[in-house]
């Protein structure tokens, strides 16, 4: 490290998110490596070294003997001041190295609102935003994440995209990669080899036209791309990489523990949910691959505690054979085991009081609404009554507190299911009242609202969102009927949760708005200390660009959507059938109770699919 970052360091906050030198980090000889990459995470060194995803991805590069994956992190807000006085670059981890050093730039993007991050860690780099602007092979951007399927946003600084889960096509990128390097490729040359790869793909191969009225017309593939690009998956999660040696932070993190993924996808077929559709179809580990990964995770990084982590946990089938073997384990060593995304119609108090044994924490659920209607609307399969028997089941377990979660401004939602929401919570109250075994401590229950947003490759993709407006009446209409000194409520801002949609729902028009704001100042645009909506509304109005044209607007069943030619194994026809049931208030039951053909199973080698 320079003395230069050495004396910068002791000024600014948390300087251990700058250093590196973590027990379980990669290091490797420069001149033993054919291809650098730098990881990106665009946000915290905190947040970043929470995603598992990460994790792994870090873990299947450096594997690769002749590559060498270092990890990189978007800086607080005093220490790219600090970088800026003293002409600092952005830096990697492992070698301190600055960005633009290294061969390729790879991001991944979970979240919307860190587009901005992107654009600043690129500058930050002295790396070319544009990707036309970047020559040759040095400096390569690619991205990959959920926010992928649907890269147009990013389409002018991308390179190319990675769709899907990346344990195999990030290893055949890399040796695309590699012959590009080793035969002296020109980018259009690699460009054009490498979107041959299944699951890549390169804007700068397809063309956009829009009508007057801006509705997008056509999408004409060039170069000879695919009319359309498939998501990649990985069959066997019992067989694929999963890092048993971690990276032990050296401060404290969002999710300071051990994450152990027990199985990929989702069975409920939530309507309003990208995850729970773009990450089909369901596949499990064994009980006996998570516990032997379980303990080595544990002996590697001596974390006291340790998180099954999915979409629906409790929704995994050998949860109890595993918690079984996991638990004389855990309190062996004096682990704490804990398993999230519980859900209300599952269940289980003996496996929680297990689990809490130690530490007992409150419950959360997320019933989404407040009505039957409309949780039927978003196919949440979940009664009122399997919410108030598990509360009444916890309360009489010990639990005092309780979090649940909504949604407000959902299709068909109408001020009768806003109030459903504090009927509800009372009826909880009320479930606390006749079943807690200890009074004297008082309820807590924390309600949160957050501002629906239409997310891509869901049946509500083509949905209009309503206006911060009015989705800032209804929350006060629910606040002025929670009558109970009990309950506590909070509400996500609408101007963050307006501009996730343009993004989520956007087209590559809005390239130019987000390379405007950043350099009017947005950045960090996830945290309040940094996020400022006026710099955005600039940035809009200075780009000729309507914000409503991607969110209040909506889409037409009919109309071209600029993620149509990204396919992500649930076809057009099933989301379109599910919106139609939502509109008929009619629930579809989950995978379990038979297959509803959606069409991810078709991306199954071994699954014959007539979706």
């Amino acid at each position: 490290m320079t003395d230069l970052k050495s004396r910068i360091l002791p000024t600014v906050q948390k300087p251990a998110r700058y250093v590196g030198g973590e027990w379980g980090q990669v290091r490797k000889n420069k001149e033993d490596v054919a291809v650098r990459v730098a990881f990106c995470f665009p946000d915290t060194y905190e947040i970043g070294m929470s995603n598992v995803g990460m994790r792994i991805l870090y873990g299947v590069m450096n594997q690769i003997p002749d590559v060498w994956c270092e990890r990189v992190f978007a800086p607080w807000g005093d220490m790219e001041q600090a970088m800026r006085d003293n002409g600092l670059p952005l830096w990697a981890l492992e070698s301190q190295d600055p960005v633009r050093d290294f061969d390729m730039v790879a991001f991944t993007i979970g979240y919307e609102m860190s587009y901005s991050n992107i654009l600043n860690m690129l500058r930050l780099s002295g790396i070319p935003l544009h990707s036309g602007d970047r020559q040759g092979l040095q400096n390569m951007v690619f991205a990959g994440g959920v926010c992928a399927f649907n890269p147009e946003p990013l389409a002018d600084f991308v390179d190319f995209f990675s769709l899907g889960e990346g344990e195999d096509i990030t290893v055949e990128i890399l040796d695309v990669y590699k012959r590009a390097k080793r035969e002296n490729w020109d980018k259009p040359r690699f460009l054009k080899e490498v979107s041959k790869v299944p699951g890549v793909y390169v804007p700068s191969f397809y063309a956009h036209t829009y009508a007057e009225n801006g509705v997008l017309t056509a999408v004409t593939p060039l170069e000879g791309a695919p009319e359309v690009v498939t998501k990649r998956i990985v069959e066997n999660l019992d067989t694929a990489y999963f890092p048993t040696e971690m990276i032990v932070p050296s401060t404290e993190i969002v999710h300071d523990r051990a994450n152990l993924e027990v199985f990929r996808g989702c069975i409920r077929g939530c309507r309003f949910c990208q995850a729970g559709f773009s990450c089909r179809p369901v596949r499990k580990k064994s009980p006996e691959v998570l516990y032997d990964q379980a303990v080595k995770l544990m002996e590697s990084t001596g974390f006291n505690e340790i998180t099954l982590s999915s979409l629906s946990t409790s929704d995994y089938r050998g949860l109890k054979e595993l918690t079984d073997k996991m638990l004389p384990y855990c309190e062996a060593n004096h682990i704490s085991l804990s398993v999230p995304s519980l859900r209300a119609d599952n269940f289980s108090r003996e496996l929680m009081e297990k689990l809490q044994a130690v530490r007992k924490s409150g419950l959360t659920f997320a019933p989404e609404a407040g009505t039957q209607r409309l949780r039927d609307v978003i196919n949440k399969n979940l009664t009122e009554e399997e919410i108030l028997t598990t509360c009444a089941q916890a309360f009489a377990g010990g639990w005092n507190s309780v979090k649940l979660y909504f949604m407000l401004g959902l299709p068909t939602e109408t001020d009768e299911d806003v109030l459903g929401i504090a009927e509800l919570v009372y009826k909880v109250i009320q479930a606390w009242k006749a079943n807690a075994v200890n009074k004297k401590r008082g309820l807590r229950v924390h309600v949160a609202t957050a501002y629906f947003v239409p997310k891509p490759h869901t049946p509500f993709q083509w949905e209009r969102q309503i206006t911060p407006q009015e989705y800032l009446r209804r929350c006060k209409l629910l606040k002025e009927h929670f009558y109970s000194k009990s309950i506590e409520y909070d509400y996500h801002s609408p101007d963050l949760s307006r501009l996730e949609a343009v993004f989520a729902r956007g087209d590559r028009r809005l390239g130019p708005v987000i390379e405007e704001a950043v350099k009017m100042g947005a950045r960090l645009d996830g945290w309040d200390e940094y996020f400022r909506y006026d710099i955005w509304q600039d940035a809009f109005a200075k780009c000729g660009v309507d914000p409503d044209f991607y969110t209040v607007r909506g889409y037409g069943e009919d109309e071209l959507l600029p993620w149509d030619m990204i396919d992500v194994g649930v076809t057009r026809k099933f989301l379109l059938r599910e919106r139609k049931r939502a509109y008929g208030d009619t629930v579809t039951p989950d995978c379990r109770h038979g297959c509803a053909g959606c069409g991810a199973n078709c991306l199954l080698e071994e699954v014959a699919c007539d979706a």
